[in-house]
């Protein structure tokens, strides 16, 4: 279980950090504003961007280091928070964007995953 956890961890903190945290730094915003099916300031979208890389770093770091562990469950269900939120607004994009919702879905279902594991208390190492 403690390996399954690890490679989910890992995986999961690679894509937050660099497929949905880093990307919103520097990707003009306009380009963004396209995709999104609801419009936010780019504030925000910059501010979900650095809790994406924080919680990456977060979901990885605090175990793998043995420095405040407890640090590690807290990011996975902080991230769950998100995913949960880019659920909501895929969806309220209409009908046709339903299937863009599974993705954030499963990510959400892997953070679950990953909170209840660690919080747990699952091996160190």
């Amino acid at each position: 279980m403690n390996i399954v956890l690890w490679i989910v961890q890992i995986l999961l903190a690679l894509l937050f950090i660099f497929l949905a945290g880093i990307p919103k730094f520097f990707m003009p915003y306009e380009e963004m504003a396209k995709q999104m099916p609801v419009p936010f300031p780019h504030w925000f979208i910059l501010f979900i961007g650095a809790c994406e890389i924080l919680g990456g770093l977060g979901l990885v770091l605090p175990w793998a280091l043995k420095i405040k562990p407890w640090l590690t469950p807290l990011a996975a269900w902080l991230l769950l928070i998100i995913m949960i939120g880019a659920v909501v607004v895929t969806l309220m994009g209409g009908i046709e964007m339903a299937k863009y919702a599974i993705f954030p879905f499963v990510i959400g279902l892997l953070l679950i995953f990953v909170g209840w594991g660690r919080s747990r208390g699952t091996a160190m190492r």
